[in-house]
């Protein structure tokens, strides 16, 4: 689960979904009756729910699978970044497609990113290296940054006002069976056919969704001037912090003195580009909108960080097989809607700085219950149950996070700090994913021993278990940090709320 994923839509009004890129909506003749189901809109919403639903069920399959595809192509030190690679990628795309849709439309970017996406599945499944995996993901994640924007986009200019706040909530549900049957699909076709069979079969099932879609997408505008020119300076900044990133990620692999210049090197691109792309303030957790941003970067983040272990640690450790080892985080998926549902209710909205507060320390709980999973005489069932926990805490703050958002957003800079929170997203989820790459590795996560060769489910051992308390420790501190963070959600009085960095001068170095 991520906060950049399209659960998050309890909203009326879409987040912008891309960095600088606002879908342009265009006036469309609501229809006298009938519905997002009724015959003018049923095989788009129906094709958008199916897309949805896809990237759902590869998301919860991938994790299942990853383990052992790892363990397979003898890769477990770069376990992390075949999970980080993907969103770094996505990071620099989901710019990218925003303003493609800006200036042609959502069709193009749309179709591009499906196809995309699917490429980057068949190299994955292919890969005959851990290397060629983790560029499978990166390619995907391409895919994935286009289609979510340009997903945003259609549903901005083919639905009248009246029926987006249903399409949104028919994302939601779109995540709810994947998260249920994606594990143990893919943990059976990853036990009896291997794990590629889990990466080469979901581009085929792409087809038909594109086929329902085509006829009502090719109806769609283009932008309402026709001559949207290309946001390239914020394209630009979004290209750096990906390339900083991954700069950041491959030097933090390598504990050699010499890895220090990729780390320079990285972090140059990366911090000026991230003060441009976030509201001044961020980091300072400086009051009202920089702090909404902020505890977005952080739930999200330490969540996926912990969440992307927890099946590597249930199948090396406790010896589960891929299906139950996926199937421990079903029960977060269930939660994490319930937790957006409650904090929905009216009687709740003058709590919801609190709401969010206890959000994040029901994460931190969860996630240092996780450790206890590496005790022989405490069941696994530990695992899920933690995840229960953490699912409906990030239900209560990411769903949280968008409300509050508009509600300090003047209209005229919704847009923009919307884009700001999607990019907070992303960026806790590449920053804290490769933190927890680079304890894993440190504290020996990289010694791998198998005891059963040649077998799916045989039980292997990671030579240091501390590896795995170090990132589930690590990342509940990180959502202690965000329950800190949340006692300053409110403006100061005196203080009018913050706006995005383009409506005013740029941060200075004090961030």
């Amino acid at each position: 689960m991520t906060a950049a994923d399209p659960r998050d839509s309890d909203v009326a009004v879409p987040d912008a979904p891309a960095p600088g890129a606002v879908p342009v909506s265009v006036p469309f003749p609501e229809p006298a009756e009938g519905g997002v189901l009724g015959r003018a809109h049923r095989a788009l919403t129906l094709g958008i729910i199916s897309v949805v639903s896809l990237i759902a069920f590869e998301a919860s399959a991938v994790n299942t699978a990853m383990p052992v595809a790892a363990r397979a192509l003898d890769g477990i030190e770069l376990y992390a970044f075949a999970f980080s690679a993907y969103f770094t990628a996505s990071l620099f795309s989901m710019a990218l497609s925003g303003a493609w849709c800006d200036r042609n439309g959502p069709l193009a970017p749309l179709f591009s990113g499906i196809f995309t996406f699917g490429g980057g599945l068949v190299l994955a499944g292919a890969a005959p290296t851990m290397w060629t995996f983790v560029a499978g993901r990166a390619v995907q994640g391409l895919g994935g940054g286009l289609v979510i924007v340009a997903l945003y986009v259609v549903v901005s200019r083919a639905y009248p006002e009246r029926l987006r706040p249903a399409v949104l909530a028919s994302f939601s549900a779109a995540w709810v069976l994947p998260v249920i049957v994606g594990p143990v699909v893919s943990g059976t076709v990853t036990e009896h056919l291997g794990w590629r069979w889990v990466f080469l079969s979901i581009p085929v099932l792409v087809l038909l969704p594109l086929a329902v879609m085509l006829p009502a997408l090719r109806k769609l505008p283009r932008t309402a001037d026709g001559a949207a020119t290309l946001d390239r300076r914020r394209i630009l900044l979004a290209l750096a912090v990906a390339a900083g990133a991954g700069l950041l990620q491959y030097a933090g692999q390598d504990l050699r003195p010499v890895a220090l210049l990729p780390a320079a090197a990285g972090l140059a691109l990366l911090v000026p580009a991230v003060l441009r792309l976030l509201p001044r303030g961020t980091f300072r957790a400086a009051r009202g909108l920089p702090s909404v941003v902020l505890i977005r970067g952080l739930a999200a983040g330490a969540l996926l960080a912990a969440e992307s272990f927890v099946p590597l640690m249930l199948v090396t450790q406790r010896g589960l097989s891929p299906t139950l080892a996926g199937l421990s985080l079903t029960g977060g998926g269930l939660t994490w809607a319930l937790g957006s549902y409650t904090q929905s209710r009216p009687r709740l909205e003058p709590y919801r700085e609190r709401l969010m507060g206890l959000g994040m320390l029901l994460m931190a709980l969860a996630v240092a219950l996780l450790p206890l999973a590496l005790i022989e005489a405490v069941p696994a069932a530990v695992v899920a149950f933690s995840w229960v926990i953490a699912g409906f805490g990030m239900g209560l703050t990411i769903s949280s996070g968008s409300v509050l958002l508009l509600k300090l957003s003047r209209p005229e800079d919704a847009g923009r700090n919307s884009a700001s929170l999607q990019v907070s997203d992303a960026l806790g989820n590449i920053v804290f994913v490769g933190v927890a790459g680079i304890l894993f590795v440190a504290f020996g996560g990289g010694a791998v021993t198998t005891a059963h060769p040649g077998t799916h489910t045989g039980a292997s051992t990671v030579a240091h278990p501390a590896a795995f308390a170090a990132v589930f420790a690590t990342m509940s501190l990180v959502a202690l940090v965000g329950a800190y963070v949340a006692t300053r959600l409110r403006p100061a009085p005196e203080v009018e709320p913050a706006t995005g960095p383009a409506a005013g001068p740029a941060p200075g170095p004090g961030m």
